[in-house]
């Protein structure tokens, strides 16, 4: 059996077993698995605060990366220098096409007049060419955060992107995200204390429960780096 063999079957066992796992073993069997072909998406809201001490309690030379779209909060900023100066460590940056380009390109307000678009230019396409680096990536993606979300496994296979997913949090609730940050003093994003249940880019996200301020007056539910949750909520 070749390298990439064993791979393979190490990671669909794991997919089996993934429910049963307390998360932190989890994550240790995670690495065991993926090594250094492993990395951890971070937006900066409270579950990536809690992954992030997750993961470097499993494993410190962990791989993090974000999404710097040129559109994020002064306090998304604020929650990203914390972290970083907390665990000592810099994450991986990536980002899409200048926001003037994308002016000349498709004018003033692409977030408007196409929010799919707008988030595929400074999302997904930057995402895409990081996650070519890897063989498995990991999100805070949790079941209880909306309808779309409820069907979210721990460890499945990505088919869009050709690799493994995984989503440690996705069992966790709200209370749950809540009493570890507290338990650990964990820095967070203040625009949580302002009733943003979600946050994204400035343009798009509102106040609301859940992920009720995305997109309002839209049908849009998810920007596109979760691809096997529908974008378009159906109402």
């Amino acid at each position: 059996m070749t390298h990439l063999e064993q791979r393979l079957a190490a990671a669909g066992d794991l997919q089996h077993r993934a429910e049963g796992l307390a998360t932190e073993q989890f994550l240790m069997e995670l690495v065991k698995v993926f090594h250094s072909r492993l990395l951890v998406a971070c937006s900066f809201q409270k579950e990536s605060s809690v992954l992030m001490d997750l993961m470097l309690r499993v494993d410190p030379n962990t791989r993090f990366v974000t999404l710097d779209t040129g559109l994020l909060f002064p306090e998304t900023h604020s929650t990203w220098e914390r972290l970083e100066e907390r665990y000592g460590i810099r994450l991986e940056v990536h980002r899409g096409i200048d926001l003037e380009q994308q002016r000349l390109l498709f004018g003033d307000e692409l977030w408007r007049t196409d929010p799919t678009a707008c988030c595929e230019i400074r999302k997904v396409a930057p995402l895409t060419a990081a996650l070519s680096t890897v063989d498995a990536w990991v999100s805070g993606v949790r079941r209880e955060q909306s309808v779309e979300r409820r069907s979210t496994k721990r460890l499945a296979w990505d088919p869009r992107n050709g690799l493994w997913k995984a989503n440690p949090l996705a069992g966790w609730t709200e209370r749950d995200v809540w009493h570890y940050i507290r338990e650990h003093d964990l820095p967070y994003n203040e625009l949580h204390d302002r009733g943003y249940g979600s946050i994204g880019c400035t343009h798009c996200t509102l106040p609301g429960a859940g992920r009720e301020g995305r997109w309002v007056g839209t049908r849009k539910q998810e920007c596109g780096l979760h691809r096997e949750i529908p974008t378009v909520g159906d109402f």
